[in-house]
Parts: structure tokens; C-alpha cells; sequence
């Protein structure tokens, strides 16, 4: 990451204070507002995060609908055909980008719908939610949280990486999913999310993160 790169420390509750009102604004000049929040799984809480701006951003007005990228991942048979730990099938073909695309983001394109699927495929029993359609209303707010999600084409009008040093990441990241660093490895270097996002927070301490400026 760039030395010139200036990270202003600020409290967990003034994050989401501030996240809310960027997402507001942006949501009181369009139809929709797609929110993507991304964080490596387990070594940091993106799911938290984007839980938190449920109510405040309800307060501020608008519908939300929480969306996870973990409903979105692909069959157990085509994440693990080359075995359960294989850091790039991880990072390239875990995710069903097409679906989440389709079902989740396309609809809520200006032109779209608004009728959102809000999970497809449940990886723990690994078999289809079978859910219904949900509508969100206009002037609504998806927050869709999840790993590796930049890069991919996704359409949102706000993406939000939560960013770890390599050694941070080592530490937060439980002994057992270590074998996932070097995705993890990859996704820093080919996509450098830290460049790509509207908003990067640093989280190499959860209770102190620090959003970067400018």
C-alpha cells in the first residue's frame, strides 16, 4: 500500500455513523443503492459491519435488504473438485458471480425490477434455498457483504473493502483456513482492492479501525 496513503483512526460506532450517511445520500439520488462490503471471511467481521447500517440506514428513510455472498457460493461439488483446500479455486471459482448478478444486483439496475432473490444456494446443507422473490422498494439500500467480491464486475454504487496488513491477516485468520492466504495473496495483488474500493477501512485491530482519507 502507498506510504502516502493517510488513515484516519475513528470508532467503530462513527464508522457506520459515517458509512450511513455516505450511503444515504447516495440513496436520495437513486432509484437503488447497491452496497457491496468486503472483507475476508473470518478475519474480519464484514457481515457485522453491514449488519450495523441496517437500522441506521432504516432511520434515515430507506428500506433495506441484507443480502450475503456466502448464499451465492457455488455446489460443494464444483468448489472442492480439486479438493477442500485449494486457494485458487477459492478465489476464482468459489462465488457464483452470475448468479449473484443475476438474482441479487441486475434487478436493481435503474431499468430493473426491484424483485431481489436474497439467497440461492445454503453451502452448509449445500442444496437450494428455494426462496422467494423480494422486492426492495425505491430509494431502498441492498448491503451485500462477502470475501473477494471486487474485481469480479460487479455492479454497486458503493464498495466498501475491510483491508489487513499480511500480518494481520496471518493472525486473524484461524490456524485451520490458512491454506486461503495465498487467495487472499492473489486478490491483493492482481485486483489490489485497497486502490479499487470508495471506501477502504483498516481493521488490523477490529476495536480501532481507521478509514482512509481522500
Amino acid at each position: 500500500m502507498a506510504t502516502s496513503v493517510r488513515y484516519r483512526p475513528i470508532t467503530v460506532e462513527r464508522l457506520v455513523a459515517e458509512l450511513a450517511d455516505r450511503v444515504a445520500d447516495l440513496a436520495a439520488r437513486t432509484r437503488w443503492t447497491r452496497v457491496l462490503v468486503d472483507g475476508a471471511e473470518t478475519a474480519t467481521d464484514s457481515t457485522g459491519l453491514a449488519d450495523a447500517l441496517v437500522d441506521p440506514l432504516r432511520v434515515r428513510g430507506h428500506p433495506v435488504l441484507r443480502v450475503s455472498a456466502r448464499d451465492f457460493l457455488r455446489p460443494a461439488s464444483l468448489r472442492y473438485e480439486r479438493g477442500r483446500h485449494d486457494p485458487d479455486v477459492r478465489y476464482e471459482d468459489w462465488l457464483d458471480v452470475a448468479g449473484l448478478r443475476r438474482e441479487v444486483l441486475d434487478p436493481l439496475e435503474d431499468s430493473g425490477t426491484g424483485h431481489v432473490l436474497p439467497a440461492l444456494w445454503d453451502a452448509d446443507r449445500d442444496r437450494a434455498f428455494r426462496l422467494p422473490r423480494t422486492r426492495l422498494p425505491d430509494g431502498g439500500v441492498l448491503l451485500v457483504d462477502g470475501e473477494l467480491l471486487l474485481g469480479q464486475g460487479l455492479p454497486a454504487e458503493l464498495t466498501v473493502h475491510l483491508w489487513l496488513s499480511p500480518g494481520a491477516l496471518r493472525r486473524r485468520l484461524p490456524d485451520d483456513t490458512h491454506w486461503a492466504l495465498p487467495a487472499y495473496a492473489r486478490y491483493d495483488e492482481e485486483v489490489r482492492p485497497a486502490e479499487l474500493a470508495d471506501v477502504v477501512v483498516r481493521m488490523d485491530d477490529p476495536q480501532r479501525p481507521a478509514l482512509r482519507e481522500g
